[in-house]
């Protein structure tokens, strides 16, 4: 196994759960957040997530402990010196990711594999922002991480095979599923899925069916797990808003374009399940 030890930057939602499958599969691994607070925070989702674990009986306790003896948290990037992968996973903005690269391509090994959790952003474009760009990847990871299967591992043109091998290796070893692909904006999932969303905004902001008849047209008539306005709130509306308008951005097809309605809602601070509400009111369970 080339890679043994692992890096994650950014302690959030989606790093935490990344840093938390990378740990339980055994590899020793650093998380990084810039505030003190918010890595806690983090840590405390994963112990969280695995004592609810331990007390349903699906998670034996040696595993909790295993986990946590794994991961370190730190808020000095000069921690992850030595990882042989490094994940980002922090806010979506190609600035702020352009400096953290800048920063982890000076201080990283000469043969470390790094590596975007982006959605949407290309990689092709932040493999230019390091010095190595044949050891750079994309993984797209799910939320939430510890449960859902599959990650997209994406390619550049100039990604070299051997560090493909080495980072889907890795994936398939935290239990994952891989599914490659070159880098397109949306990858296979969001490229497939963002239409679907926002093409149900759309029948719902015409009046075509309610919001409860849409989610109950897809859960009952294709057998989806989730109608597509509830995956909305789940995602976060404002992530989708950002989605929509890069993948539009990059195709100029108006499929991808985000529809009023997501827009003012966006405004208005109705972000879904992160903000308490949006198609759905988070504050009861289940939500109304």
């Amino acid at each position: 196994m080339a890679i043994q030890k692992v890096g994650v930057v950014g302690c959030g939602l989606m790093g935490s759960g990344i840093a938390q499958v990378s740990a339980q599969a055994g590899f020793p691994t650093v998380v990084c957040e810039l505030s003190p607070e918010v890595l806690q925070k983090g840590l405390g989702m994963i112990q969280k997530f695995l004592q609810g674990g331990v007390e349903k009986g699906k998670v034996a306790p040696y595993v909790l402990d295993k986990t946590m003896a794994n991961l370190k948290g730190t808020t000095r990037l000069e921690e992850l010196k030595d990882c042989d992968l490094i994940v980002e996973a922090i806010v979506e903005n190609l600035a702020a990711k352009k400096e953290l690269f800048g920063k982890l391509d000076a201080l990283g090994k000469t043969d470390a594999i790094l590596a975007s959790n982006t959605s949407s952003l290309s990689i092709t474009e932040m493999s230019t922002f390091v010095k190595r760009p044949e050891r750079f990847v994309g993984l797209h990871f799910f939320n939430p991480v510890p449960l859902m299967k599959l990650v997209e591992v994406v390619r550049t043109i100039r990604t070299d095979a051997a560090a493909l091998q080495e980072t889907r290796a890795w994936c398939v070893a935290i239990g994952k599923t891989v599914v490659s692909c070159g880098d397109s904006t949306g990858f296979v999932v969001n490229r497939l899925l963002v239409p679907y969303m926002v093409d149900a905004i759309r029948v719902f902001e015409q009046g075509l069916a309610s919001r409860d008849d849409i989610d109950n047209a897809m859960k009952l008539g294709c057998g989806y797990p989730m109608g597509p306005l509830f995956l909305t709130d789940y995602v976060g509306l404002d992530t989708t808003y950002s989605i929509c308008q890069i993948m539009f951005d990059e195709f100029k097809e108006e499929r991808f374009a985000a529809p009023p309605l997501l827009k003012r809602m966006v405004l208005a601070g109705l972000h879904g399940r992160k903000s308490g509400r949006g198609f759905y009111d988070w504050s009861t369970n289940p939500p109304s």
